[in-house]
């Protein structure tokens, strides 16, 4: 994906959530400047409770 953000420590399908969340937030005016933070926070934590550990 050139020119966008890379989550660091999640696969393909974790990132492509990490965008669509994020570009979701914008196009709705949630979050305003956070939007990008609250979707990293999201993904994270999502791959968090699936058990996952960084770089899994």
């Amino acid at each position: 994906m050139p020119g966008k953000k890379h989550l660091r420590g999640v696969g393909e399908k974790e990132q492509r959530q990490y965008e669509h969340i994020k570009e979701e937030a914008k196009s709705e005016g949630r979050y305003s400047k956070r939007a990008e933070e609250v979707a990293a926070r999201t993904v994270m934590k999502q791959h968090a409770e699936k058990g996952h550990r960084k770089g899994q």
